[in-house]
């Protein structure tokens, strides 16, 4: 590993976007420690594995458990920066409050020069006004920060706008993950703007972060100027690809509501972040401002993946 460069701790190394933490800081050359929780393994063959395979490649499989702080404590004392990659969409699981105890933890590595919470999705303190149910997400995420912050850690919030796995790949429709055949629906107009990310991407911008002090005590939204882009975009560019143009079925905001009505707290919750990006537009309507840096404005060198170049896995 290259000398001089943080050693990275990631709670939360199996998941979705963690194991793609785990990736790009190996890949980056950072000293690389993944936390092994017996809480969250279980008995769960795949995530022994995966840990395994972590190890295999390079990275450092260090134990800890949220319920017991000394272990926290003796792990963060191996490391310079850590990265929580725990769940927070309440589809897999929400355990952002769990954070909480890493907070604590902290307080007493200090070692640590800086933290990243699990966020990587919409900025929660841009979402004071955010519908319930989904509202919940955004008010946990904001504990974590203002409980940092008041702790005086070091931190980096990331800022990742929509998942291209869960948006880009359905063309932003609910329940699914790949393109549909035949016919689209279209929030609205079509027109509102979203920020589309490949989460590979997301990973290595995140990594690219932890040494540079631009980024240290502010917020980096990731933007890439390709990927700012209206549903009727993305689906313009998915009919380009397949020659096909698909039935289209327009929103409004009433109906959209009306669709929510008798959905699980789940989907309620993941349905009103689609309102506020889709209706509302709100990964687009603000300027970033002094408290906050663009990736890849910071990062030119970095090769972002185009929603055209992300649509073409599915012909």
């Amino acid at each position: 590993m290259a000398e001089g460069k943080a050693r990275i701790l990631i709670v939360g190394g199996t998941g979705y976007i963690g194991r793609r933490f785990v990736r790009a800081s190996l890949a980056l050359a950072h000293s690389t420690y993944v936390l092994s929780r017996p809480e969250a393994i279980g008995l769960d063959i795949e995530k022994l594995q995966m840990l395994l395979s972590f190890k295999n490649a390079g990275a450092h499989l260090l134990q800890g458990s949220f319920d017991n702080h000394e272990s926290l404590v003796a792990a963060l004392k191996k490391v310079d920066v850590v990265i929580c990659a725990m769940a927070g969409n309440h589809i897999r699981s929400h355990a952002i409050l769990q954070q909480l105890k890493l907070v604590e933890a902290i307080k007493e590595a200090p070692n640590i020069k800086r933290f990243l919470p699990s966020e990587f999705g919409i900025d929660p303190d841009r979402m004071e006004d955010a519908m319930e149910p989904g509202n919940v997400t955004f008010i946990d995420k904001r504990e974590v920060r203002r409980a940092i912050e008041a702790a005086g850690i070091p931190y980096t919030y990331i800022s990742a706008n929509c998942f291209a796995g869960y948006f880009a790949g359905g063309l932003a429709q609910l329940g699914r993950v790949t393109p549909p055949a035949d016919r689209v629906c279209i929030y609205g107009d079509g027109n509102t703007k979203a920020i589309w990310v490949d989460e590979d991407d997301v990973a290595t911008y995140t990594i690219r972060t932890v040494d540079d002090p631009r980024t240290l005590n502010k917020t980096l939204y990731i933007r890439p100027a390709a990927n700012v882009l209206s549903q009727k975009e993305v689906v313009q560019i998915w009919e380009k690809h397949t020659g096909k143009a698909l039935e289209k079925t327009y929103l409004s905001s009433d109906d959209f509501f009306k669709l929510m009505k008798g959905r699980s707290l789940a989907e309620q919750i993941g349905m009103t972040h689609f309102y506020h990006i889709f209706y509302e537009g709100c990964l687009c309507n603000f300027e970033i401002g002094d408290y906050g840096r663009e990736a890849t404005e910071l990062y030119r060198d970095v090769q972002y993946t185009t929603v055209e170049t992300y649509l073409k896995r599915f012909l």
